[in-house]
């Protein structure tokens, strides 16, 4: 089981105000802050982003929630604070039938992904 990830980021403060807006949605909000990096999660971090080289880019980050609309949100929210649509929210069915998804590419041009896996009733 993975405890926590983190990636490489160009720009600290504008990674973490686009995280902040496009997670916000899901329940993650900044809950630990280093000069070099800031840890994002609900409870306790398990989203890192530092400011160090190599940046990373090209990272497939998946995000799950328990609700459709929360896919929505987040979706909408990545968008407003300047993440490049990579994928509407929507079915996947190639990949079970109720796998509903959207995809963001983040300032560095990570894929930030969130899935709900719920059928919906």
């Amino acid at each position: 089981m993975i405890d926590h990830v983190g990636i490489n980021v160009v720009d600290l403060a504008r990674s973490r105000k686009f995280y902040e807006a496009a997670l916000g949605p899901i329940g993650y909000k900044a809950l630990m802050e280093f000069p070099e990096g800031v840890g994002f999660g609900r409870e306790q971090p398990d989203f890192w982003i530092a400011l160090r080289k190599p940046v990373s880019t090209g990272v497939h980050l998946c995000f799950a929630v328990d609700r459709r609309q929360a896919v929505r949100d987040f979706h909408a929210a990545a968008l407003a604070a300047g993440g490049k649509d990579n994928g509407a929210p929507g079915l996947r069915e190639h990949y079970h039938p109720a796998y509903y998804g959207a995809f963001v590419l983040d300032p560095d041009g990570n894929n930030a992904e969130v899935v709900c896996h719920t059928p919906e009733k």
